[in-house]
């Protein structure tokens, strides 16, 4: 199954932020979107929430700690057919990207949803 990992809302960055803000990630909240017009993708996707803090050890645990960026994509192995893998980043046996425009590209491709229109 992929997996997407998705940043909680809600976080704060002390290394930013003097006043203690919450913050959301704006690529993250695009995706939610995109989940909640597409309600039935939830069920093709294991959808993870982590924390803003890193390492990402979940994330990292997949894909190394160079790109521990969100919203990230990993593939299934059985999925790699359906993208361009040169505009992937590789990590042992692991295919992924947190490229959104990338995302989204793979999941109309993969499942079908519309095109987005940017």
């Amino acid at each position: 199954m992929d997996i997407i990992f998705l940043l909680s809302p809600g976080f704060k960055d002390p290394l930013s932020d003097t006043v203690n803000k919450q913050y959301y990630c704006p690529d993250c909240a695009f995706l939610e979107g995109v989940l909640s017009y597409y309600p039935w993708l939830r069920e093709k996707l294991d959808l993870r929430y982590i924390d803003y803090a890193k390492p990402r050890a979940a994330l990292v645990a997949l894909v190394g700690d160079q790109h521990q960026g969100c919203p990230n994509l990993v593939l299934d192995p059985e999925n790699v057919r359906y993208v361009e893998p040169e505009q992937f980043f590789r990590f042992a046996d692991r295919v992924y990207t947190n490229d959104t425009r990338l995302i989204v590209k793979y999941l109309r491709d993969r499942y079908g949803i519309g095109e987005a229109h940017y």
